[in-house]
């Protein structure tokens, strides 16, 4: 009798041993930020999504694809509004955020345009509004494809305003030697040049430049502010 009462006891702790609860999530909750610059653009126009996380280990945007976990810039060229949704993920959860492009149609930028005076913008408004910066990866100076909106808005422009030549200049971020820089940022600045050739704008209209790292649009050691510094920036050359 004493024996059985030992062994029910003995089942009776077994049972309880085996139901152990989940195991807690291993780190701080992870945190997300995503904005997009500019905010409203037409069909095609470029934007920069700039996003900043913490404690993750994998970041993705619907839509776009799989982001470094920390920071970084993706550009991308809507075509309809959308709202960008950033999900990191972490050891110790999720976390979200959204940023929202309004997108007006070609059409409707065009019959806004024609209604406008010459005195709405001045021709430097004008050149802005219409030729746009284009980005680089990191050590490349290949045109990317999202750049090709921006590019083909650009040549429209310069299609239509003859007059007007240009300066493109080349920047890189921080990393390399000052030699290194000055030649990517020379190929950068080519590389725009021959594309916009490609689209029909004389070669004789486009001067270019290498600025190196000496001129950069931001100062910080963070893959979103390299990202700013990768370009080839267009002004009217004078």
């Amino acid at each position: 009798m004493i024996a059985v009462v030992s062994l029910a006891g003995c089942g009776k702790k077994k049972t309880a041993g085996s139901n152990t609860t989940a195991p807690a999530l291993n780190g701080p909750a992870p945190t997300a930020q995503l904005t997009a610059t500019p905010a409203t653009v037409t069909a095609g126009d470029q934007v920069t999504l700039s996003w900043r996380t913490t404690n993750a280990t994998s970041v993705s945007i619907e839509g776009v694809g799989d982001m470094l976990p920390s920071a970084g810039v993706k550009s991308v060229s809507p075509t309809t509004s959308t709202t960008y949704h950033l999900t990191a993920h972490g050891e110790g959860g999720t976390a979200d955020a959204n940023a929202r492009v309004t997108v007006t149609p070609v059409q409707n930028a065009v019959a806004v345009a024609n209604d406008m005076t010459s005195t709405d913008l001045t021709a430097d408004q004008q050149f802005r509004a219409s030729v746009q910066d284009v980005f680089f990866d990191y050590d490349s100076y290949d045109v990317r494809s999202d750049a090709q909106g921006a590019l083909s808005k650009a040549a429209a422009y310069l299609a239509t305003n003859t007059s007007v030549k240009v300066l493109i200049g080349g920047y890189c971020d921080e990393r390399g030697s000052n030699e290194y820089n000055l030649t990517l940022g020379q190929s950068r600045a080519n590389s725009v040049k021959q594309a916009l050739v490609q689209a029909g704008i004389a070669a004789d209209r486009m001067r270019v430049v290498s600025y190196g790292k000496e001129k950069p649009f931001c100062t910080e050691s963070t893959e979103e502010c390299w990202q700013q510094n990768r370009r080839a920036g267009f002004s009217i050359d004078r």
